[in-house]
């Protein structure tokens, strides 16, 4: 993949999260038939969609949520995605949407949860029931979380797949581990393929561990080192990867670790601060536990990362020094009491 040394703008960044690999072009050929994507206005959702379409231009690709963004519904049609507006939480609104053999999953819920909890669940536990159960026939990719496993130790690999999803305290992750538990129940049920993503933290210019390091470096805020270390992917990897799995999908459905290697944040955040010609500022020291995965089964499946650490740093300190835009929506990384 031929790589640029900045982004440019949001156009060249949206192009780029969206450029499907020819891995990604052989792979859908082994998942034929239309892609409906639900919860496609998230933060991945545009250019996983958009992806989806380059990758098949003659395919049918279906984007489905409640476009409360203003604006998104017509920049996807304008790149030939097929938008039906619905509240996942509506049984009729499910009933009335079109079969589709290919099913990407991303609706869900994570900022906010501390107050309205029980929202978090209807979105994280009883939508998934709820489209497993529309869905019975068709391959689903689900998006999940890594928030479902317990903390590991940083000096070993991470959890693999086989650690039993038992997290950490929190509302949210709990009601993750709910998510993939219904996805389980009914593909074992009704013999649906499928696959869990138990995704790590993507990277978006506009977004993500390393858009907020840099934006509190440039702020000279202090940098929290509680949570010392996490797995990074570029995001556009990751819809490559997460598209790519509609052609590995087991039945029953099964979880798989997409990330790339585990970072330290005190060297991503030092990296940074040299690009941006700040002194770091951090607090507190890293713990010996973090929310960390073990992705060698994706490197075996997909390869590895075409876009490496040097590279994010790069592209990121540059975008956040240039003021470009940004989502306004911390992760949170550094959270360990699942509050969210």
């Amino acid at each position: 993949m031929q790589l640029p040394d900045r982004i440019e703008d949001l156009d060249q960044l949206e192009e780029l999260m969206s450029r499907p690999s020819e891995a990604l072009v052989q792979s859908l050929a082994r998942a034929p038939g239309d892609i409906l994507v639900l919860g496609v206005g998230g933060k991945m959702g545009p250019t996983l969609a958009r992806m989806a379409k380059r990758a098949g231009p003659d395919r049918r690709v279906i984007g489905v949520a409640r476009f409360s963004e203003p604006g998104l519904r017509a920049r996807l049609e304008a790149q030939g995605i097929h938008c039906i507006e619905a509240d996942l939480l509506a049984r009729e609104a499910l009933a009335a949407l079109p079969d589709a053999p290919n099913v990407v999953f991303m609706a869900g819920r994570k900022f906010g949860s501390s107050g309205s909890e029980w929202l978090t669940w209807a979105m994280n536990a009883h939508v998934p029931a709820l489209v497993a159960e529309r869905y019975r026939n068709s391959r689903i990719v689900a998006f999940s979380t890594a928030c479902v496993y317990p903390f590991a130790d940083v000096r070993g690999p991470g959890a693999g797949e086989q650690v039993p999803p038992t997290p950490p305290p929190g509302e949210y992750a709990n009601s993750c581990v709910a998510r993939e538990r219904l996805f389980q129940h009914f593909s074992h049920l009704h013999g649906t393929p499928g696959r869990l993503i138990r995704l790590s933290y993507a990277i978006d210019m506009r977004y993500g561990v390393l858009h907020d390091l840099a934006q509190k470096l440039v702020a000279h805020q202090p940098i929290d080192l509680a949570m010392g270390h996490a797995n990074i992917i570029w995001q556009g990897e990751a819809n490559d990867w997460a598209l790519r799995a509609l052609a590995h999908c087991d039945t029953p459905t099964s979880p798989l670790n997409l990330s790339g290697p585990a970072i330290s944040i005190r060297e991503a955040a030092e990296g940074l601060a040299e690009r941006l010609g700040v002194e770091p500022v951090f607090t507190g020291r890293p713990a010996d536990t973090a929310w960390l995965i073990d992705c060698r089964r994706a490197f075996e499946l997909f390869g590895p990362q075409q876009v490496g650490l040097p590279r994010m740093l790069d592209w990121t300190a540059d975008w956040v020094r240039r003021g470009m835009a940004s989502l306004n929506k911390p992760t949170h990384f550094e959270a360990r009491d699942g509050r969210y």
